[in-house]
This record gives structure tokens, sequence and C-alpha cells, in this order.
């Protein structure tokens, strides 16, 4: 069955229905990061760019958060049927209706820029081509930094596996459910906008989290230790058009869009800093009450990553399809 048929079956058409519809000359760009995301200030100079270019009367307006109310898990079904006219996409949150997509890169198993860097173009063509098959053309990438993923705890410090054992562990994708659950460790998927509440509350005890961005979501207020457990590549955000949309724009527009797109790119895919801003991150954190314990042990981390391994060639052939073939592209670029 034709996945857009699919998708309609899963009831795109309400998923729009209360928002207005747009003016022939606006463009809506729907962002579900946080306006105190660097990338959102990022995607608000791309929207500069792009309106300073276009005639005057057409312009893309970006609304970030979430604003527009439409789930960032939903994008394959309402961006293709014009609920918004652009939207960021992110792989690993497409996985219920793209299970290929989801182990494209799975998080954990590129450890290094070099590395990274080596297999960013495969998944790049990757992206392109599977977004395709839905109806969404790619028309921009915004690069997102080498991070360095935490485990932070509201009551206790805790800096071993054995010791996680004992905690519930809010996570944010359905990989690390996978490889956490085989280390023996309780994980839940918690959404980032519930996740504060949820460390308030003790629904979890512990949130796994990039330090560069802890600030942005207040995590410092109820979490009050760290330790760093690994390095984290992820494939890029997407920015996304429907195809039939896309065929009928201007060539003027399209200029702009993939002008203002390539810049977009070259300032985001840059990593030499990222080490930098990760330490700085956490000085800041501490600042704020944060209690930074020694880093994960070396065991624990090539543990981590052995479980990592596992987890994503079991999903690539759960998911099947392109899947399995996507894997093999990525491993070939990585020269493994």
């Amino acid at each position: 069955m034709n996945r857009l048929i699919q998708a309609a079956a899963f009831g795109i058409s309400g998923i729009g229905a209360a928002i207005s519809p747009a003016m022939a000359d606006e463009w809506r760009f729907n962002n579900f990061l946080p306006e105190t995301r660097p990338e959102t200030a990022e995607l608000e100079q791309f929207v500069e760019d792009v309106n300073g270019a276009l005639a005057e009367g057409s312009e893309i307006t970006l609304y970030s958060g979430g604003s527009l109310g439409l789930p960032n898990t939903d994008t394959l079904r309402f961006l293709p049927k014009g609920a918004v006219e652009m939207s960021l996409m992110w792989a690993n949150y497409l996985g219920r209706d793209a299970p290929a997509l989801s182990s494209v890169v799975v998080q954990g198993t590129i450890g290094s820029i070099e590395e990274f860097e080596k297999a960013i173009p495969t998944v790049r063509d990757i992206y392109e081509e599977e977004f395709a098959d839905w109806g969404v053309s790619s028309v921009g990438y915004v690069a997102i930094p080498m991070l360095s993923v935490s485990v932070f705890c509201r009551d206790e410090p805790v800096r071993t596996l054995e010791d996680l054992k004992s905690k519930k562990l809010r996570v944010w994708a359905r990989d690390q459910v996978e490889t956490f659950t085989r280390l023996g460790v309780a994980a839940q998927i918690i959404p980032q906008e519930e996740m504060y509440v949820a460390l308030k509350t003790g629904v979890v005890d512990c949130a796994l989290y990039p330090a560069l961005y802890a600030h942005t979501v207040s995590l410092q207020e109820v979490a009050k230790y760290a330790s760093f457990l690994y390095p984290m590549a992820s494939g890029p955000y997407v920015i996304g058009v429907a195809t039939d949309k896309w065929d009928a724009t201007d060539e003027a527009t399209k200029a702009a869009i993939t002008a203002a797109a390539d810049d977009l790119w070259d300032r985001t895919n840059q990593y030499e800093d990222d080490f930098e801003r990760e330490l700085a991150a956490r000085e800041k954190l501490g600042e704020e009450g944060v209690t930074w314990g020694e880093d994960f042990s070396d065991e624990d981390r090539a543990l981590f990553v052995s479980s990592v391994t596992e987890t994503w060639k079991m999903l690539a052939e759960e998911a099947g399809g392109n899947a399995p073939a996507y894997r093999e592209r990525i491993l070939s670029a990585l020269g493994r």
C-alpha cells in the first residue's frame, strides 16, 4: 500500500484542522524545538535569509516550541497533507511510521567526530530517499552537535551501570529503551516537555540528557547530580516540504530557500568546539547547583556500546524493508 494512503488511514486530515489556512504568500514553518535551543536561533537566521531574498509580501513564519500543536512524531502524517508548508523533522522521532528511519543512526554507535564526518553524506542521502517515499522533499539540514550524554539524577549520584539498575531512567527514544533493558536498567520514554515534572514528582529517578541543553529545560532545578556516560552523534535535523508543494513552488522561491539552507548547513556542520562547549555547560550547571561526579568507567562505557551495537542490528532486522541495507551503508561509510 502506498505510504501516503497508509498515513491517510491514520486520520491525518484531522491533525491540522485547528490551524487556520495560510495566506497564499505565507509559509508556516513548524519547529518542535524550544525557542531557547541554539538550533532555533539558526532556524530564525535561515528564515530571515529566505525572507530577505523573497519578493515583498512573501515570507516564511517560524513557529517554535511546538506552538502549532503538531506532534513531532506525526510529521509524516501532517506535512504531506498540507497542515503546514514546512516542518523540521528528526528521523529518530519518526520510527512509528517509518521504522527504517530510526535505525539509520542509532545513538551511541558513532563515538567520534572523525567517524561522524565520514557517515554524514550517506546519512543525508538515505534521509532524502526515505522522506521522498513519503511525499516529502528534504530542502535543508541542520547539523546536531556531537553531544555528550550524561545521567542526571534527582536524589543521589549515579556513576555505574550497576547502581543505575536500581533507578527508573528517563530516555527519549526506543533504541535507548532496548539498550538499557539489555543492561538490566528500567528505562522509559518521557517526552522532553514532561521530563521536568517526571523528575520532580519521582516518576523517574534519573534522566538521560546532554549537559549542553540541560539549561533549556531547567534540568538543574530538579536534578542535582550528573555523570557523563557516552558521546552521541545524531543524524541531522531535516527541513521538509511536501513534494507536491515543492514541485509547484516558483524557481525564485526555491532558489532563496536552497541558498539559505546551504548557509545554514555550513554554519551548523562544525564540530571542533563541541567539547569546549560541553565543559562550559557543565561549569555553568555546577554554578547552578548540579554536582558533577566522575564519568562512568571505561568498562561501563564499553559495555554500553556493546549493547547499543546489538540493539542497532536488532532494530534494523525488526524494521525490515530498507533498514538492514541502510545499516550496511552506514557501516560501509564508517569503514567497519
